[in-house]
């Protein structure tokens, strides 16, 4: 016959206090993983990151980092998800204190023009892996693409309030002037970086006005 040992009650509660704890560290661990990662796939693309060479990176072994994500794949979705986070907080969370309409309109343009000047000589994680997964189905392809889906989404949103409160033509298109929003930074990340072309910020503010102008600011 078998009989059971209980834990001593001070033992027991020793061991749950640990268990939080570990998973906190794991956490912790992972996060820093994750952030030298973003920084690696900033100069070299999601395409270009490796468990090795991240491994070397951090100072941990090529087991060590895998056992935080299990593939390069997972690693290449949580850093673009830890990309957005980012995005997110810098862009579009301190909007939401600004009334409605084409206040959060012409802030959101201004701090993704601010994230895109602090990018332009590392590169922008959206721009790049769309270039990189645009033809590749896969879950790192759908990471990407309900990134900027939430992003646009987002945007799209505000131009319609603005709509609404009467600051752009009641008749616009949201979707179109989002659309042709996007578009100026895009041009402004081929200008500045790829072309090196000076006054690209300056052209891309301009650019802004006259669509707000269009649509009846």
């Amino acid at each position: 016959m078998t009989t059971s040992i209980a834990l001593p009650r001070a033992h027991a509660a020793a061991r749950a206090e640990r268990a939080p704890r570990a998973l906190a560290k794991g956490e912790q661990t992972r996060a820093e993983i994750v952030a030298v990662a973003l920084g690696m796939a900033a100069r070299v693309g999601l395409e270009g990151l490796s468990i090795g060479t991240l491994a070397d990176a951090v100072g941990k072994s090529k087991s060590g980092v895998f056992a935080h994500f299990g593939s390069r794949e997972e690693l290449q979705i949580a850093v673009v998800r830890e990309y957005y986070r980012r995005f997110e907080a810098e862009v579009f969370e301190p909007v939401l204190r600004k009334p409605r309409g084409l206040p959060r309109v012409r802030a959101l343009f201004e701090n993704w023009m601010r994230h895109t000047s602090a990018e332009l000589d590392s590169g922008c994680i959206f721009i790049s892996g769309a270039v990189e997964f645009d033809d590749r189905p896969g879950a790192v392809h759908d990471a990407l693409a309900e990134a900027v889906d939430a992003w646009i989404g987002a945007m799209t949103r505000a131009v319609a309030q603005a709509c609404e409160e009467g600051h752009l033509a009641a008749d616009a298109d949201p979707r179109q002037i989002t659309f042709e929003i996007h578009a100026l930074i895009l041009a402004l990340h081929y200008e500045a970086r790829f072309m090196r072309r000076p006054g690209s910020m300056a052209r891309a503010r301009q650019g802004f006005v006259n669509i707000l102008q269009r649509y009846g600011a």
